[in-house]
């Protein structure tokens, strides 16, 4: 035994020093070496993502720092047969080395935090030739609507966006609260009924990319679902361009069935933001494809299908996923029309 019982106690010390530091190292490495992430698709996507970096860096050695004592001290201080009714020894303290552990975690929290509103001011800052867009959430479909100088917006249920263009999102939810999130920009928040969130990104990668829901909002929330695509500013103007052209009405100023299934009513949710109908265009999968569904179909069995969904439950379906109101948000005459043109077009 050494003569010097302090370098004795110090050398679980380092031994314990040692296997944290070569810890770290390892979890740090093995931290940032995963793709945790999508790739990513807006300017945004870089400073949050070296967020998250710093985060590892920071959390992994406390981690390890923590975890190396706990162990520690489960072996050198464990109980030992016979000491059962042993008490040990009274001790009252240290307060140095209280004011450190107490000091130490409250520095880093204050810089983290200050580094994450500094990133977080940085992503907001407003940015020139912003484009507006308004995000309506309801169970269990996103509508995207592109604000018009006459005052009628274009309503889409695929979220188009130009490539280096800056966009401000407007999000509301008509029913309960939904989160509206791409995961390839980063950024996400909350849809909440009777308040408008907002948030700003600058889509920077051409491709298509998911729009999901990420929070809790019902039976269909897992197929919650839509489709961002990033194309190059002229294919986004061409796009806009062609949204603009005035939908033929059925018989000179009569309800328009497509219009209705594309866009909605502003009371109830466009129709081709959960159903797949290839002569409408729309591809979304939340609901059953209404081209297979709909084939040979009457229109009693169509209209059922409207305003009691629950009815007959297509296969590979759950109840519930389709709201249950549409007959009361839709008028009678809105109601045949859209009845009438899909049987037109998928009940023939």
């Amino acid at each position: 035994m050494s003569e010097d019982p302090r370098r004795d106690a110090r050398i679980p010390l380092v031994q314990m020093a040692v296997v944290a530091v070569i810890s770290s190292a390892f979890g740090i490495a093995a931290g940032v070496a995963i793709e945790w992430f999508p790739e990513k698709a807006s300017t945004q996507a870089g400073p949050i993502d070296h967020l998250y970096d710093v985060l590892i860096w920071s959390s992994v050695p406390i981690f390890v720092v923590v975890t190396m004592i706990v162990l520690f001290s489960a072996w050198k201080f464990k109980m030992r047969p016979g000491e059962e009714q042993l008490d040990g020894p009274p001790i009252h303290g240290n307060t140095r080395l209280e004011v450190i552990w107490t000091a130490i975690p409250a520095i880093i929290l204050v810089l983290l935090c200050s580094y994450a509103w500094v990133i977080l001011n940085d992503i907001e800052e407003a940015q020139a030739g912003e484009m507006r867009i308004n995000v309506v959430g309801q169970q269990f479909a996103w509508t995207f609507e592109y604000p018009q100088p006459d005052g009628k917006p274009i309503k889409s249920t695929q979220l188009y966006l130009a490539k280096d263009r800056p966009v401000r999102f407007y999000v509301k939810a008509l029913d309960v609260i939904h989160d509206f999130w791409v995961p390839a920009f980063r950024m996400k928040v909350d849809a909440v009924p009777g308040i408008e969130t907002r948030y700003r990104i600058t889509p920077n990668r051409l491709g298509t990319y998911p729009v999901v829901c990420a929070e809790l909002c019902g039976l269909g929330h897992a197929v919650m679902r839509a489709t961002t695509r990033v194309v190059t500013p002229a294919e986004f103007n061409t796009w806009l361009a062609e949204q603009k052209a005035p939908a033929a009405a059925a018989d000179g100023g009569e309800v328009d069935g497509k219009q209705l299934f594309t866009e909605g009513n502003g009371a109830a949710t466009a129709c081709g933001a959960c159903h797949t109908l290839a002569d409408a265009g729309t591809s979304s999968q939340t609901g059953p494809d209404l081209d297979e569904a709909l084939a040979g179909k009457d229109a009693e069995f169509i209209e059922q299908g409207i305003v009691a969904p629950d009815a007959q439950i297509a296969s590979g379906f759950q109840p519930g996923i389709m709201p249950k109101n549409y007959g009361d948000t839709l008028s009678d005459e809105e109601l045949e029309a859209l009845v009438k043109y899909l049987g037109d077009v998928a009940g023939k």
